[in-house]
C-alpha cells in the first residue's frame, strides 16, 4: 500500500493514502503496526524530524476512521443526493472531481429528529444506496465502497458541494415526474481538516518552508540557553524596552514570577539574531492565562505582530477574552485600535456568539461590517454625500423629493419604479445615478444592506429599522388626504407616502445619521490603525457627537411654531451646529481614502495581513501560510503541553517566525490519541514535554491562587516537589467556605466507600453505582443547604470513566441547573473534560473497587493531577481505600496522606450516605442474582 511521493503531491498525500484503503484495510486494526516507529527525543536532521511523524499521522487517521465506522456510523450525519455532475477539472484517474447536489430536508420529512447534515471542507464522506446503519451498508452490491472528500467551496448557502472521489461515481438522476432513478446517500465519516494541515506542513517544500525554529528544537543543549546574545549590541535600547514593559504591566497585579516571565519574553523578542523557544511552566491555578494576556498587552503596545494559538477553541476564547479586558481600558477613542486585533476560525465551534465582548475582533463579523461600509451604494462615501446634501440644501432636496412623487405622470411612473426598485433592491444591486446624486434612499434599502448590525455592540439598529418599516407601511395605508396648500399635511398617491418638509428632514436625517453612526464606528473599530490614522478616528468621534447634538436640535425646532423652515433661517445655534457638521463631514470625505476590495476574501486577507495580534486554534493558524502574508514576529502557544508535537509544526513554520513562547504544564494531561499504536510510539507527546525531558530551561509560575491550601498540599508535594506556593488570597481565613456541616465535608477529605462494586458497560467502561448514589446524595445535601443559606455554589462532579459520568448524569437527571452563572449549578464531566476548568466544590469519584488493586488508567499521574486540582474551596474524593492502596499507584499515597492528615472518613459515618450506598448495593446484588438465574440451564431469556 504505497502512498504518493510527498514532494510531488504535498496537498493530497494524506487523501491519497486514505483513498487507497479498502474497506478491509479500514477495519484492519493492525494495518500500520509494523510501520509506526517510536518517535525519538533528538533528531539527525529536519527531514528526519518531519518524517518521524508521517506514519504515526497515517495510523492516527486510520484509527479515527476505524473508531467512527465501528461506534458512530448509525448516528453519523447523512443526507440524500439528488444529482451528481462531473466537474470541469475532472481528470482521471486521480482527479475524480464532481459536484453533488444534496436534498434539503425540512424538519420531520423523514420522521427522524436528526439535524440535516451540512458538509464542511475536508469532511470525509462515504456513498451508499441506503441510509447507513452499519459498516456493511457502505459496501453493497449496487454501490461498492466509495469515499470522497468535500473540497473548498464558496459559502453561498447552496446545496451543491464540490468533492474529490476515491472512485468514479455512477448515479442515474430521477427524472421529473418519473419513478426511475438511483437512491444515493452520503454519510459523514470524519473530518480530515487538522490532519491535512499537519500533513501539508510536514511536507512543505524546503524552499518555501521556514525551518528556523524547527532547527532550534531538533537538539537542545541547555548550555545554549545561558547568557545574552553576543550580537545584540544596543544594551541601552533593550534596557529602555524592558523598563517600558515593566511600567506597562504594573497595573496588572502580577506576582514576581509572572512579571519575570513577561519581561523575559519581551527581552527575547527584541533579539533577531537567533531563533529561540521559551517555556513558561504554569501549574494549576498559577495564573497562566493572566500572564499570557499581560504579555500580549505589552506586545500590543510595542506593535509586535504576534500569533497566539492553543489546541482548543475554549482555550483560545479564554486568552482572547482576558486580553480584551486589558486592552479596552487602554483605548483612547472608544473602540479605535481594536482593528489591530483579529480572532479567526470557525465561529460555531468557537461559540463566538456567546461572547459579545469578542464580536468586535472576530474576523467574520469584521468582514461583514466592512463590506457594508465600503459598499459604493449605501456605504461610507454615499452616506457622507447624502448627509452633506441634506444639511446644505434641505429645501432643494425636499423639492427634488416632491418632484419625483407628485409631478407629471412620467415622474409618477418614475417614483413608482423607484419605490419598486428600492423594495426589491433592484436587479443590478445599485440605484441609478440620478437617485444617488440626489441623495434619495429609503429605510427599506438601508435595512437590506446593514443586516449584520445585530452582531455589533452599540450598533444594533436592525430591530429599530424593522419597526420603522412596519410603521411606515401602516401610515401609508391610513393616510388618505392628498397634498394640499398646507404642506404640513401628509398625503398618499397610490402607495407612495408623501412626507411634509419636517417629516422629510427628520426621517432622512435620522436614517442617514444611523447609517453614518454604523459606518464610522465600524471603520474606526475594524480598520487597523496602520490604515486609519488617530486623527481620523478623533474626527469621526467628534462628528458622531455633533450629529447626535444636531439630531436633538432638529427635533426640538420642528416642534416649535414656524417649524424647521423658520428655524433653519433664524435659530443661530442650529445654523452653527449644522455648519460644523458639514465642515467635519467634508473633512472626513476628503482626508480618508478607503481600500477598494473586490470581494470578502480580499477583506479577510487585508485584516489578517495588517493585524498586530492574531488569535486562532493551532490548526486554524494554517490559514496564515497563504502567499503574501505579512510575517509573524512572535508565536505564543497556550496550553502547549496538550498539543501533539507534529501539530505544533503548523504555526512553527510560519513565514518570518524566529521566536516562540510555549505556555503549559507537562504534569497535566497531554493530547488525546485514538490509536494505541501511536500512544506507544510517543505520537501524543508535546514539544513542550520533549524539550523539558531534554533539560530545556523553563520559567516556573510559582504561586497558585485557586485552591484552598488543604487541597493544594498533596498535588504540590507529589507533582511539583513543593515548588508552588499558596497565594495570599487562598491563605486568608475568608477563603475557607463551608457548604455542608460536619468534618467529613471540610475543605479536603477522602471518603471511603468499601461496599461499592465495579461494573463494565457495553463499551468496556467502568462504573460504580454505590459511588454514583453517594455523589447524587451529596449534591442533594448541597442543594438543600443552598435553599436554606442562599450561599452561591458551583459544583463539579468528576469521574475518570465515561460510564460513570453517564451514570451520574442519569441519576441526577435535570434536577439541577448546569449554567455556571446560576446561584446553584452542577456540572458532570470526565477528568479529561475538566482540564482547564474549576468549580467551588469538586466531588471526585474514583470508581475502581476490587480486591486485586487494579485501577487501569486511573494510575496515570497526569490524569490524577488534573482531577485533584479543579476545586477552589472543597475537594471530596470518593473511593475504595483498600483497592487504591493495593494498586501501588499515586492513589495509594493519597489515601495514606489523607489518613495522616486526619482527612480520612468512612462514608457510613454519615447516615444519609450509609443508606443510599446500602440501597445501591442491594440493587446490584438483586441484579446480579437475576442475571445468574437467567444463565442457568432451562431458564428463559
Amino acid at each position: 500500500m504505497e502512498i504518493a511521493n510527498k514532494k510531488q503531491r504535498p496537498g493530497n498525500g494524506l487523501i491519497d493514502a486514505v483513498f487507497s484503503w479498502s474497506l478491509e484495510d479500514v477495519m484492519n486494526k493492525n494495518l500500520y503496526t509494523n510501520k509506526v516507529k517510536e518517535i525519538p527525543d533528538t533528531f539527525m536532521s529536519t527531514d528526519h524530524y518531519l518524517d518521524s511523524f508521517i506514519n504515526p499521522l497515517l495510523e492516527e487517521t486510520h484509527a479515527d476512521l476505524y473508531s467512527n465506522m465501528m461506534n458512530s456510523l448509525r448516528n453519523a450525519p447523512s443526507r440524500e443526493v439528488l444529482d451528481v455532475k462531473i466537474s470541469m477539472d475532472f481528470n482521471p484517474p486521480k482527479d475524480l472531481l464532481y459536484h453533488i447536489l444534496l436534498k434539503t430536508t425540512r424538519e420531520g420529512d423523514d420522521g427522524e429528529s436528526k439535524q440535516q447534515y451540512e458538509p464542511e471542507t475536508w469532511d470525509l464522506i462515504a456513498f451508499s444506496d441506503v441510509k447507513p446503519k452499519c459498516v456493511e451498508d457502505l459496501n453493497r452490491p449496487k454501490m461498492s465502497y466509495v469515499i470522497a472528500v468535500i473540497q473548498v467551496r464558496k459559502d453561498d448557502g447552496s446545496a451543491r458541494f464540490p468533492i474529490l472521489s476515491s472512485k468514479p461515481v455512477t448515479f442515474k438522476k430521477k427524472k421529473e415526474g418519473g419513478r426511475e432513478g438511483d437512491k444515493l446517500f452520503v454519510v459523514r465519516l470524519t473530518s480530515l481538516t487538522t490532519n491535512i494541515r499537519i500533513w501539508k506542513t510536514l511536507n512543505m517544500d524546503n524552499e518555501s518552508a521556514n525551518l528556523k525554529i524547527i532547527k532550534t528544537v531538533l537538539k537542545i543543549d541547555p548550555r545554549d540557553e545561558e547568557g545574552d546574545c553576543g550580537l545584540c549590541t544596543d544594551r541601552g535600547a533593550q534596557a529602555t524596552t524592558l523598563l517600558n514593559a515593566k511600567a506597562a504591566i504594573q497595573s496588572f497585579g502580577l506576582d514576581n514570577s509572572q512579571e519575570e516571565a513577561v519581561l523575559s519574553c519581551v527581552k527575547e523578542r527584541k533579539c533577531v539574531h537567533r531563533s529561540s523557544v521559551k517555556l513558561i511552566w504554569g501549574p494549576p491555578g498559577t495564573g497562566k492565562t493572566k500572564t499570557v494576556a499581560s504579555l500580549l498587552s505589552v506586545l500590543f503596545k510595542m506593535e509586535c505582530r504576534t500569533l497566539t494559538c492553543a489546541p482548543t477553541n475554549i482555550a483560545v476564547i479564554e486568552v482572547a477574552k482576558r486580553l480584551m479586558e486589558l486592552v479596552r481600558g487602554s483605548l483612547l477613542y472608544d473602540s479605535y485600535g481594536l482593528g489591530d486585533i483579529v480572532l479567526f476560525g470557525n465561529g460555531e465551534r468557537l461559540k463566538v456568539n456567546d461572547h459579545d465582548d469578542l464580536l468586535e475582533v472576530f474576523l467574520d463579523y469584521r468582514v461583514d461590517a466592512l463590506a457594508s461600509c465600503l459598499s459604493p451604494l449605501v456605504g461610507w462615501q454615499a452616506g457622507l454625500n447624502w448627509m452633506i446634501n441634506l444639511l446644505e440644501k434641505p429645501e432643494e432636496q425636499y423639492q427634488k423629493y416632491l418632484d419625483k412623487i407628485k409631478g407629471k405622470n412620467e415622474e409618477s411612473d418614475d417614483a413608482n419604479m423607484l419605490e419598486e426598485e428600492l423594495e426589491t433592491g433592484s436587479s443590478s444591486g445599485e440605484l441609478s445615478s440620478t437617485e444617488e446624486k440626489d441623495g434619495l434612499i429609503t429605510d427599506k434599502y438601508l435595512n437590506k444592506t446593514n443586516v449584520n448590525k445585530q452582531h455589533l455592540k452599540k450598533l444594533i439598529v436592525q430591530t429599530i429599522k424593522e419597526n420603522k418599516r412596519k410603521k411606515m407601511k401602516d401610515e401609508s395605508s391610513q393616510k388618505k388626504n392628498l397634498l394640499g396648500s398646507n404642506d404640513k399635511v401628509a398625503s398618499c398617491i397610490g402607495e407612495v407616502t408623501i412626507w411634509t418638509f419636517e417629516e422629510f428632514v427628520l426621517k432622512k436625517y435620522k436614517s442617514l445619521a444611523e447609517q453614518l453612526d454604523f459606518c464610522m464606528t465600524t471603520l474606526y473599530t475594524h480598520l487597523p490603525t496602520s490604515y486609519i490614522p488617530r486623527e481620523a478616528a478623533e474626527n469621526m468621534v467628534r462628528a458622531l457627537n455633533l450629529l447626535q447634538t444636531l439630531g436633538g436640535l432638529l427635533k426640538t425646532v420642528a416642534e416649535i411654531p414656524g417649524g424647521l423652515r423658520d428655524g433653519l433661517k433664524g435659530i443661530h445655534e442650529l445654523q452653527i451646529t449644522m455648519s460644523e457638521c458639514v465642515v467635519i463631514l467634508k473633512l472626513l470625505r476628503g482626508s480618508l481614502t478607503l481600500p477598494n476590495f473586490a470581494d470578502n476574501y480580499h477583506i479577510q486577507s487585508f485584516c489578517l495581513e495588517r493585524a498586530v495580534l492574531l488569535f486562532s486554534t493551532v490548526s486554524s493558524s494554517f490559514r496564515l501560510h497563504s502567499e503574501g502574508m505579512t510575517p509573524i514576529e512572535l508565536l505564543v502557544i497556550d496550553e502547549a503541553a496538550q498539543l501533539k508535537e507534529c501539530e505544533s509544526t503548523i504555526p512553527l513554520q510560519l513565514p518570518g517566525l524566529c521566536n516562540a513562547i510555549l505556555m503549559g504544564d507537562e504534569k497535566q494531561l497531554p493530547a488525546m490519541v485514538q490509536s494505541m499504536i501511536c500512544e506507544n510510539s510517543g505520537f501524543g507527546r508535546s514539544l513542550f514535554e520533549r524539550l523539558v525531558k531534554l533539560g530545556h530551561k523553563k520559567h516556573l509560575l510559582n504561586i497558585q491562587y485557586r485552591m484552598h491550601p488543604s487541597i493544594s498540599r498533596f498535588p504540590n508535594q507529589t507533582f511539583y516537589k513543593g515548588k508552588v506556593m499558596n497565594g495570599p488570597n487562598v491563605t486568608d481565613t475568608i477563603y475557607e467556605k463551608r457548604f455542608l456541616k460536619g468534618d467529613m465535608f471540610g475543605p479536603y477529605s477522602f471518603i471511603n466507600i468499601s461496599q461499592g462494586k465495579e461494573e463494565v458497560d457495553e463499551k468496556y467502561s467502568s462504573k460504580n453505582m454505590a459511588e454514583v448514589s453517594a455523589v447524587a446524595e451529596i449534591v442533594a445535601m448541597l442543594y438543600r443547604e443552598f435553599l436554606d443559606s442562599k450561599q452561591r455554589v458551583r459544583v463539579g462532579c468528576i469521574a475518570p470513566y465515561k460510564a460513570q459520568v453517564v451514570a451520574i448524569q442519569e441519576k441526577l437527571g435535570k434536577k439541577y441547573n448546569t449554567d455556571v452563572e446560576s446561584d446553584f449549578s452542577v456540572n458532570i464531566r470526565s477528568v479529561d473534560g475538566f482540564q482547564g476548568g474549576e468549580e467551588d466544590v469538586i466531588i471526585l469519584s474514583t470508581v475502581r473497587s476490587n480486591g486485586s488493586g487494579i485501577v487501569g488508567f486511573l494510575s496515570n499521574f497526569q490524569r490524577t493531577n488534573v482531577a485533584l486540582t479543579r476545586a477552589k474551596y472543597c475537594l471530596w474524593v470518593l473511593g475504595n481505600s483498600a483497592t487504591l492502596i493495593t494498586s501501588g499507584s499515586v492513589w495509594g499515597e493519597l489515601v495514606h496522606d489523607s489518613k495522616a492528615r486526619g482527612c480520612y472518613y468512612d462514608a457510613c459515618r454519615d447516615k444519609n450516605l450509609e443508606k443510599v450506598i446500602a440501597d445501591a448495593s442491594d440493587e446490584l446484588t438483586t441484579k446480579l442474582s437475576a442475571m445468574s438465574l437467567s444463565d442457568e440451564p432451562g431458564s428463559s431469556s
